[in-house]
């Protein structure tokens, strides 16, 4: 929750953070192949990678709707 005193992001720091959550989703999902493909997908180290790209994919459906909210009337779907 934000502080009332702290302003929302700008538009520039959603671009900046959606490029970078664009950016860790991508490697993820190349390492969770990886080790998909060394260790099988029914280890638990897949299933944990497989967690944590869902995750990761709530946390960019809250941070789109975050900036809906932060800037209203821009364009949306910065973060898919």
């Amino acid at each position: 929750m934000r502080s009332d005193n702290t302003p929302p992001l700008t538009s520039e720091e959603h671009r900046e953070l959606a490029g970078e959550i664009r950016d860790i989703s991508a490697r993820l999902n190349e390492l969770e192949r990886l080790v998909t493909s060394v260790y099988g997908p029914a280890s638990r180290v897949s299933f944990s990678f497989l967690k944590t790209l869902e995750t990761l994919e709530r946390l960019r459906a809250d941070l789109e709707w975050q900036a809906t909210v932060d800037l209203p009337g821009e364009r949306d779907g910065l973060y898919r």
